[in-house]
C-alpha cells in the first residue's frame, strides 16, 4: 500500500500542471486492489477545502469526487463510511465538510452529543448548540 497526499489528488482531478497531472494519473491508474492507495481523513478534508476555495468546485461536484474516491476499489479511504455520509449531506448545503466529519467522528466514537457554538452544525442530529 502507498499513501496519497492532497496535492497528488488535486493534480489528478484538476490537471492544472501538465507534468504533475501526468505523474499523478500514472500513479493512480497503476493502483490495484492488491497494491492500493491510502487516503487519510486529513487529506480528504484538505482536498475538499482546496477544491472549494482554490478551484471553485461546487458542493455537488465535490460530493461526486468524494463518492467516486470512496467507490474506487484500488483506494482505501480512512473512515470511508463517514466520508460517504458526509458527502451526501454536504451536497445539500449547510454545515461545512470538516464540520460534518467532526460530527461523524464524534458519533463513531460513541459521543452522545457534540457541543458547538456553530449554528449550522447545531442544526444537525446529535449536536447540541451552546448559547453564547
Amino acid at each position: 500500500m502507498i499513501a496519497l497526499d492532497t496535492n497528488v489528488l488535486v493534480r489528478y482531478l484538476v490537471a492544472d500542471d501538465a507534468r504533475q497531472a501526468k505523474a499523478a494519473r500514472l500513479l493512480l491508474e497503476g493502483l490495484t486492489t492488491e497494491h492500493p492507495g491510502f487516503i487519510c481523513r486529513e487529506v480528504i478534508v484538505e482536498l475538499v477545502w482546496v477544491l472549494r476555495r482554490a478551484y471553485g468546485f461546487s458542493r455537488a461536484r465535490i460530493a461526486t469526487v468524494l463518492e467516486n474516491l470512496v467507490a474506487t476499489e484500488a483506494l482505501e479511504v480512512e473512515a470511508a463510511e463517514d466520508v460517504a455520509r458526509a458527502a451526501v449531506i454536504y451536497r445539500r448545503g449547510g454545515a461545512g465538510f470538516s464540520d460534518l466529519m467532526i460530527v461523524a467522528a464524534a458519533s463513531r466514537w460513541g459521543a452522545r452529543t457534540l457541543y458547538s457554538f456553530d449554528r449550522k452544525v447545531g442544526q444537525m442530529e446529535r449536536v447540541t448548540l451552546l448559547d453564547d
